[in-house]
């Protein structure tokens, strides 16, 4: 049932005592596992809200919130002053926006903030098609997850300019933290780094636990043990104890970290770096994936390297 609270516009209400007099319009394109959260904090906080996704129902409980729901993006985008993308990978944002005609639709000035996962040269490049529109552009892909998503702790990782940053601030603080780490497309580098180490150290502790099993130790009393040295991190705290309880309901996906992975092999190859740890584990994600763990949690990485030891 929809309580009270749930039920009252986003125009006039505001749970963190702004002036919702003053606020940008915004348009959030792409309501799936982390746009819905987002965009609900968002509506909370009194933001005039118009939403759009390619599957119009799943944007629907926004509706009971005060957001404007719209079937055709150009609607969604016309009068915003902040337009935020949560769209799936690189080529739907460029389809989305220059194929679509969300960028057309556009007004003068308007800010994208793309919070979706591409490569940084998807990123360069749309903002200087952006620019051309005299529109605006921040890449600003987010760490965390849905649980974040929904407490508005996320990690939000920013590349662009200071003063278009300025313009989303106000936005994004209701998200998460944001860092500035560079220009247009610095955002998606650090999320790059971020999910290579996230990847790499999901299959670390998948190899190790599987291995003390294997030698006929309690797994999760090993993850206790290893937990107070320098072995300790947030995948083995938290991946760690979905690999002993075998639990594999998807938070991130396995597919969303091959993605990352290849994107940052891609721009390795761009930039003349070499990346054989992050090669290796792209064809482990692989693996997985071709042996039936698509729909399964990152972590289940452990299924796959379970499966080549006889341990499945």
């Amino acid at each position: 049932m929809m309580s009270r609270l749930q039920a009252q516009s986003c125009k006039t209400r505001d749970n963190f005592g702004m002036n919702t007099s003053t606020l940008p319009t915004l348009a959030v394109l792409g309501i799936g596992r982390m746009g819905l959260p987002m965009a609900t904090r968002l509506c909370q906080a009194g933001f005039t809200v118009h939403v759009w996704n390619r599957t119009p129902a799943k944007a629907e409980p926004l509706a009971a919130l005060g957001a404007h729901i719209h079937t055709q993006v150009q609607d969604a985008v016309r009068g915003a002053d902040i337009v935020i993308s949560l769209l799936e990978n690189g080529p739907v944002v460029e389809d989305v926006l220059f194929q679509q005609g969300a960028a057309e639709a556009m007004k003068q000035g308007a800010l994208v903030v793309d919070m979706a996962s591409i490569k940084p040269a998807e990123a360069r490049d749309h903002a200087a098609r952006l620019q051309k529109l005299g529109v605006h552009h921040v890449d600003a892909p987010v760490s965390g997850g849905t649980v974040a998503a929904e407490a508005g702790t996320l990690a939000i990782m920013a590349g662009g300019e200071p003063q278009d940053l300025e313009r989303a601030a106000p936005v994004l603080q209701h998200l998460g933290k944001t860092t500035h780490v560079g220009p247009h497309g610095a955002g998606q580098l650090a999320k790059l780094a971020n999910q290579m180490i996230v990847g790499i150290t999901i299959g670390a502790v998948a190899e190790a636990l599987l291995l003390c099993a294997k030698g006929g130790a309690d797994m999760a009393k090993v993850r206790e043990a290893i937990g107070g040295g320098f072995a300790q991190s947030r995948i083995l705290e938290l991946h760690g104890q979905r690999m002993i309880e075998r639990d594999f309901a998807p938070r991130g996906s396995m597919t969303v970290q091959r993605k990352d992975m290849r994107n940052a092999l891609a721009t390795a190859q761009e930039l003349g770096f070499e990346a054989p740890i992050t090669s290796l584990f792209e064809q482990l994600y692989t693996a997985g994936i071709e042996h039936g763990l698509a729909d399964k949690d990152h972590s289940g990485l452990f299924l796959e390297l379970a499966r080549r030891n006889g341990m499945a």
